[in-house]
């Protein structure tokens, strides 16, 4: 009887330290002051070795997601990035946090300073300024889709496990946006402290489902994806366990229909986990030989 009546209070103790731990987290963490390296890339541009006078290549841009790094620059890509170049794309790969010289974490990150790489990738000699399509996973997918609706100049996105509004950043603390516009953070889907079981225990899915029940907080964090000014492939999952990318894909879809979209907007939902979707690619190849690279001749 001891024994239980010990284990009991230590498991109130303990609740109560981890509590105040994360009460601590959240209430210190500076809101107010934009992260070390804000608005740096790094930026790697790939447009084969065509001679000179060699036409002109469509720039695909290629946006990681919460791993930071640079995932279309390095190994894991280089078949699907060496693809597209035999196919006469040139390819840009960007990474925004996670490496020197750029923010540590998926924190505020600007879209200005993607949206100035991309800018001059397409004055290289070597690619045509006029043709820019992003390829985003997940988290990435979420900025390629932020960036096509502020800025113009994107002329079609394929958005593979997306989400359909602007969520927390990768921080401890998750109390700011993971990106900002025009030095100022977005608005985002708060993380509710009902959230902290199912982050403790891995239940991304769950926690992001809870955050998605504040209809008023994603109405307002809602990606403007109706602003876009070229055609549009989503690739969902239909048992996503990181978050309901199938619903939100059809959301935007649904978005795009009331507003009169007058682009091809199309989704595929993949019958799989978070990772299915990386085995479509020859979809995604055929949608932006269709629709993107066609434009482009």
């Amino acid at each position: 009887m001891k024994v239980l009546k010990w284990l009991s209070v230590s498991a109130v103790v303990l609740a109560c330290a981890l509590g105040a731990c994360m009460w601590w987290v959240v209430a210190s963490f500076d809101t107010r002051t934009l992260p070390a390296n804000h608005g740096e890339v790094v930026a790697e541009l790939y447009a084969g070795d065509d001679a000179r006078g060699a036409a002109r290549r469509p720039l695909l841009v290629g946006l990681g997601g919460a791993e930071g790094g640079n995932a279309w620059a390095g190994p894991a890509w280089k078949r699907q990035r060496d693809r597209f170049l035999e196919q006469g794309y040139a390819v840009l790969a960007l990474g925004y946090f996670g490496l020197p010289g750029t923010p540590e974490k998926l924190d505020r990150i600007s879209l200005d300073g993607l949206h100035a790489a991309i800018v001059e990738a397409a004055r290289d000699p070597r690619v045509d300024g006029r043709c820019v399509a992003l390829i985003g996973g997940s988290r990435g997918a979420e900025a390629a889709l932020l960036l096509a609706s502020h800025f113009p100049g994107i002329d079609a996105v394929a958005a593979l496990v997306p989400g359909s509004a602007v969520f927390a950043s990768g921080t401890n603390a998750m109390v700011t946006p993971a990106f900002s516009l025009h030095e100022a953070p977005l608005p985002f889907v708060p993380v509710p402290w009902s959230t902290t079981w199912d982050l403790l225990t891995g239940n991304l899915r769950g926690a992001f489902e809870t955050m998605m029940r504040d209809a008023g907080a994603m109405q307002r964090a809602a990606i403007p994806v109706e602003r876009m000014r070229g055609p549009v492939l989503f690739v969902s999952a239909t048992r996503d366990e990181v978050w309901p990318s199938a619903e939100m894909a059809q959301a935007m879809l649904q978005r795009l229909q009331a507003h009169g979209f007058p682009h091809v907007a199309e989704h595929v939902a993949v019958d799989g986990g978070h990772a299915e979707p990386l085995d479509e690619f020859p979809r995604i190849e055929a949608f932006l030989a269709r629709h993107f690279a066609r434009a482009c001749r």
